[in-house]
């Protein structure tokens, strides 16, 4: 049972003495397929899920500003005349979004009170900061009227991100929080942000996300070296092919073609990207003929990929998938977000569900002797004004 949106009028009645303007809620993410294809131009497959980050706010008199952070049980306080990065980690998340908008020519007329929290699990990579800045931002916009656009809002959000948080992330995270659609995916095409949904019916199945536990060190500087070995392929495959700029315009034919003229693991890289591209666009037409059996096909050659070409995943997450492969009920499964930790992604039958996360949750914690926490979630719209 969720107890967070009275949870939070509550807290923010507790804290600030007054009842709040507003209530809104906002989303954390999951990506069904299209994995590390955003920064090569190429299309992902997120939604947004029923696990959320919620905002209660109220406009003041004054320049002040007050947050409260519910489940750090954390207060901050900052001017609007004085809006600068703080040593407080969770704080810069909403005061990036302060920041951003008013470097973006918006007008964020008096200060506010604040107050935050939610049930999206912190370090399972379902985006909980993207959700916190997509709503404060969201708040902000509907509190003042700034009448921001749902795209310019994923923007600033990114950017909040990169000034303020540190992390030069894409824009998938804030675009899928922000442009959720309950019972359908989103495919985002990286190259220019148009976007397409696409139906995508739960009626027989649920999302379950087992959570590894494991975060390796390596996944950050893993991460740029994918990177640069993508940017390494096009270097090389432009002498045959002078007009490509990403791995977008490239295909796998092609790639397959030159395998004599790339390193090996260039190679490697390549055929995984350029594989996943095409692979996004088959599984989006898997959906539109209902076939989820299909579609969860392509999750399976995806974690593949990402395991052996890409080689981003971990033991664990390698396991949890190949242990799912065996259990009845499941049509698709994979690893999700960067890689070497987090959680794997399953589709599994309504009636199977609760075997299912017994079944694997036992087998995670005789081979690693850790357990396995799981969650169920389902397809939501996306940021939203809810009281």
């Amino acid at each position: 049972m969720n107890i967070y949106p009275d949870k939070i009028t509550d807290v923010f009645q507790a804290i600030y003495a007054k009842n709040p303007t507003l209530i809104v809620r906002a989303p954390g993410r999951i990506n069904l397929i299209g994995e590390h294809t955003d920064y090569n131009d190429g299309f992902v497959l997120p939604a947004a899920i029923d696990k959320a980050i919620y905002f209660a706010i109220r406009a003041r008199p004054d320049r002040l500003c007050k947050l409260y952070a519910a489940d750090l049980e954390q207060a901050y306080e900052f001017s609007l005349d004085n809006v600068q990065k703080s040593s407080v980690s969770w704080a810069n998340y909403l005061i990036g979004m302060v920041s951003e908008l008013s470097a973006a020519g918006l007008t964020i007329p008096s200060g506010f009170e604040v107050a935050f929290g939610g049930d999206v699990p912190n370090g399972a990579g379902l985006s909980s900061s993207a959700a916190v800045e997509s709503g404060m931002g969201y708040a902000l916009s509907e509190l003042f009227g700034l009448n921001i656009s749902r795209l310019d809002l994923a923007l600033t959000a990114q950017l909040a991100e990169h000034h303020f948080a540190g992390l030069q992330c894409g824009i998938m995270d804030m675009f899928a929080s922000i442009h959720g659609k309950e019972q359908s995916v989103i495919r985002l095409d990286c190259r220019d942000l148009s976007y397409e949904y696409f139906p995508f019916d739960l009626t027989n199945y649920r999302i379950v996300l087992c959570n590894s536990g494991v975060k390796h060190t390596l996944a950050e500087s893993a991460y740029n070296t994918r990177r640069q070995e993508c940017e390494e392929g096009v270097a090389i495959l432009k002498n045959f092919y002078p007009s490509i700029r990403s791995l977008r315009e490239v295909s796998l034919a092609q790639v397959e073609a030159h395998r004599d003229d790339l390193p090996d693991n260039v190679y490697r890289r390549c055929r995984y990207v350029t594989g996943e591209i095409e692979r996004v666009v088959a599984a989006c037409e898997d959906l539109q003929r209902g076939d989820l059996g299909a579609f969860g096909q392509k999750m399976y050659e995806t974690h593949a990929g990402l395991s052996q070409d890409y080689e981003v995943s971990c033991v664990e997450l390698d396991f949890l998938v190949e242990a799912a492969q065996t259990l009845e009920g499941v049509i698709g499964a994979r690893m999700m977000g960067g890689g070497f930790g987090g959680c794997s992604i399953n589709i599994v039958n309504t009636e199977k569900v609760e075997d299912f996360i017994e079944a694997i949750s036992t087998a995670y914690l005789n081979q690693y002797h850790r357990p396995l926490v799981s969650y169920v979630v389902t397809i939501t719209n996306g940021v939203e004004k809810i009281g």
